[in-house]
């Protein structure tokens, strides 16, 4: 029973509470429409009412009849001349640093004048390293050319030793008479 005099308590605890603020943005009023027909022409939109049709990849599907839209030319940029009266904003000019001179002083022309001397021992370096460099290749094509003869000439004396030795063992063999029987007999010829 005593839990009911509770009961009454939370109710009251209920209503004492502060309603909740909520904070809802305001919605930002669109920013005003400029006419931007003098810097850029409009895209052109057109409708097409198209009927009912099948799809021509699918013959089992069925279009009901709905409006295509096509663009029909994209927005471009306008070319011609603007207004005569002159009323033409003239927007500052960018910086450019690649066609701006460049600041002068007595540093900056000794760093120039040394990295113009530096450049030309440089390109004095290169050129004696292409001579020397066109040097070795001529000598790389004599060695080369020098090796392919050394090689035909040894091919040959190899082949000249190989003929030589057959022919000392032809002569050898020619030298050596086969032995006939010893007879005191002159030779026929010498009998009449």
């Amino acid at each position: 029973m005593k839990t009911l005099y509770l009961i009454p308590l939370l109710f009251l605890t209920a209503c004492s509470t502060a309603p909740k603020l909520t904070l809802r943005p305001l919605p930002q009023p669109a920013p005003p429409a400029m006419d931007n027909s003098d810097v850029r022409y409009p895209e052109a939109v057109r409708a097409y009412h198209v009927g009912r049709y099948t799809d021509p990849n699918y013959d089992l599907i069925l279009h009901e009849q709905h409006v295509v839209y096509r663009v029909e030319e994209n927005t471009r940029w306008n070319f011609h001349p603007g207004p005569v009266d002159g009323s033409v904003v003239a927007l500052p000019s960018a910086h450019d640093s690649a066609f701006s001179p460049v600041p002068v002083n007595d540093a900056i022309l000794a760093e120039v004048n040394s990295q113009r001397i530096a450049t030309a021992q440089i390109m004095a370096q290169a050129r004696l390293l292409s001579v020397a460099l066109a040097r070795v290749q001529i000598t790389l094509l004599d060695t080369k050319t020098n090796l392919q003869a050394t090689a035909a000439m040894r091919a040959t004396l190899s082949e000249m030793k190989q003929r030589l030795d057959a022919l000392e063992a032809n002569q050898g063999q020619s030298l050596v008479l086969p032995a006939s029987p010893a007879t005191n007999e002159p030779p026929d010829s010498l009998n009449p």
